[in-house]
């Protein structure tokens, strides 16, 4: 495993694990599987967990598995402040406490303050008095790294990074993204102050791999490197000295293999001009095709009127990046016939949605794009009858 190093020297694994999409069984998180999955990594050097307060059963999870496997002293667990919900010192102590019991720790190697978009959260958390509560945790050693993670625009990046001495900062950030969200200016400025930069959504929610239009599919499939669409992302990102840790939601033993011998290979300015040139046609590919830049990222859900807005998106895409069939399928397989019903016409633009969007989304207007061309007229009469039948 290729390391990089935190403010202290201390060594961060190239790949990190994210531990929002462990394996499912039953509706709930795998334990079995998550358990095999997490040793195998620790196993071949990965000893970056990154996981969150919102991310259903994960810390819980984490905290069981390595407590199992008897690994804390050996690996770093990130997790994060519910910020979004902090309106007092009381509820910032409140939600610490309640994650060092899920994780059965006494301490967070990295924590973070989650899903900053605007500076004017970091006030709202200053006025709670998060200065002098970051101290004293840091103080008794129940916190060794105060950093944030990030969604917005690069000017308010800069804002949040220059509004207190961050120990790392946590973006998006890929080869699609490289002038969005934080994007590269944010990240060499990070590097410039000498903070640690871990990088979440490389592969764009799988978008970068699973999701690729045909034509970016065959650019990739016909290269003469002959590394698969997920290497390619891994392995841009990994070119940059300002990236310390990139970010994985693995959950087979295959994606971690292939993850870790990626990391391993790869170095800062390993890729050639060639290299960079080859995924710059890639981008135009992927971009001809794909209708909303959503990452799945849930963040938008629940939606108070039960439209489950990421899967609309997700099945909207695929009708382009795929086929129109395929994408009409998808949305009948995970929307369309559920007991309760989720579509976009439920909508009564309340705008919560679009206030927790990473990506600042139009979400009220493109939900209803999205619903016209994944149900048009024959779909919905369609569904309509199916769904009297169905639950009568």
């Amino acid at each position: 495993m290729q390391y990089r190093k935190n403010r202290c020297g201390e060594k961060i694994s190239a790949l990190g694990y994210g531990c929002m999409r462990f394996p499912q069984k039953n509706g709930s998180i795998d334990m079995e599987k998550t358990k095999a999955q997490i040793a195998f990594a620790i196993k071949h050097g990965v000893n970056y967990f990154d996981t969150a307060y919102i991310y259903p059963g994960s810390e819980e999870a984490v905290g069981k598995i390595m407590e199992e496997l008897g690994v804390r002293k050996d690996i770093n667990i990130a997790t994060k402040l519910p910020q979004y919900l902090v309106h007092s010192n009381a509820a910032i102590d409140k939600y610490f406490k309640e994650q060092l019991s899920r994780l059965r720790t006494d301490y967070i190697d990295y924590y973070l303050m989650h899903m900053m978009t605007d500076v004017a959260q970091w006030d709202n958390l200053e006025k709670c008095g998060i200065r002098q509560w970051i101290d004293d945790r840091k103080a008794e050693g129940s916190i060794r790294n105060i950093g944030f993670s990030f969604h917005g625009s690069t000017d308010m990046f800069l804002k949040i990074l220059n509004a207190y001495d961050w120990d790392f900062c946590q973006i998006q950030y890929n080869y699609l993204d490289e002038y969005t969200q934080a994007g590269r200016r944010g990240l060499e400025a990070a590097r410039d102050k000498g903070i640690p930069v871990i990088i979440m959504e490389p592969l764009r929610g799988g978008r970068l791999v699973d999701l690729l239009p045909a034509k970016a599919k065959k650019l990739i499939a016909e290269n003469s490197r002959g590394w698969t669409p997920a290497g390619w992302a891994f392995r841009w990102l990994w070119d940059q000295k300002g990236v310390t840790c990139v970010l994985s939601g693995m959950n087979s033993k295959k994606m971690i293999a292939e993850n870790i011998k990626t990391a391993c290979e790869t170095r800062p300015g390993s890729l050639t001009e060639e290299d960079k040139a080859f995924l710059a046609k890639v981008c135009q590919a992927i971009r001809e095709n794909v209708k909303v830049g959503c990452t799945g990222c849930r963040y938008c859900m629940p939606c108070p009127q039960g439209v489950d807005i990421p899967s609309l998106f997700s099945s909207y895409n695929s009708m382009y990046t795929e086929r129109k069939a395929g994408g009409r399928h998808e949305y009948m397989q995970t929307v369309a016939f559920r007991k309760e019903p989720a579509f976009a016409t439920q909508c009564v633009r309340c705008g919560k949605c679009e206030r927790a969007c990473p990506q600042g989304l139009r979400i009220m207007d493109l939900i209803q794009e999205a619903d016209r061309a994944v149900r048009p007229l024959p779909y919905r009469i369609g569904y309509a009858v199916a769904r009297k039948i169905l639950y009568r």
